[in-house]
C-alpha cells in the first residue's frame, strides 16, 4: 500500500468532508488499482468488511452486487477492500459472482489511514462514498446491519 496523504491517527474512520487519502492496492487479478483510478469518471463507493466468505462479509458484498446496477447507473464504481490475498478474493468473486472489484490490503496499511481498525487488528465494517474530489460525502459504519451500507448508498445519491 502507499497513502499519498498523513496516516489518520484517529480510533474512527473518516468522516464526512474528510479528504479521502490515495492509495495503491492490487485488485483480485493482482492488478494495481488507485483511489485516483477509481474517481476518474465519477464517485467512487469503497467498502472495507472483515473477510471474504464469512457469513455477515458474504451479505454485505452480496447486497452491493444485488444493487449493482442501481449504483452505477448513477455513475459510480464500487470497490471492497479487506486483508484477504488475490486469490481469496479471486474465489469470492467467483462463487457469489460479484461484479465489482476487491481489493487486498493484506498488511491492513489502508485500513489504518482510514480508520478501519479497532486495537490495530480486527476490521471495522465501514462504507464510504467518495466524490471525484476525494471529499467524502458519506461515512456509513454497521457490524450487524449488512444491508444497512447499501441502503445508506442508494439514499445519500
Amino acid at each position: 500500500m502507499r497513502a499519498t496523504q498523513a496516516p489518520n491517527h484517529s480510533p474512527m474512520p473518516l468522516a464526512p468532508n474528510d479528504i479521502a487519502p490515495d492509495f495503491i492496492l492490487p485488485d483480485q487479478n493482482g492488478t494495481l488499482v488507485s483511489l485516483n483510478e477509481l474517481l476518474a469518471e465519477g464517485p467512487a463507493v469503497v467498502f472495507f468488511y472483515p473477510k471474504d466468505d464469512t457469513p455477515g462479509c458474504t451479505r454485505q458484498a452480496c447486497s452491493f452486487r444485488d444493487n449493482y446496477a442501481r449504483i452505477t447507473a448513477k455513475g459510480v464504481r464500487v470497490a471492497g477492500i479487506s486483508r484477504d490475498d488475490a486469490r481469496s478474493h479471486t474465489a469470492f468473486r467467483q462463487k457469489h459472482e460479484l461484479p465489482f472489484t476487491l481489493l487486498s490490503d493484506t498488511d491492513g496499511a489502508v485500513h489504518r489511514v482510514w480508520g478501519c481498525t479497532l486495537f490495530g487488528l480486527l476490521t471495522r465494517r465501514v462504507t464510504f462514498l467518495i466524490g471525484p474530489d476525494h471529499r467524502i460525502r458519506l461515512a456509513h459504519e454497521s457490524k450487524l446491519r449488512m444491508d444497512s451500507h447499501v441502503e445508506a448508498v442508494l439514499r445519500a445519491l
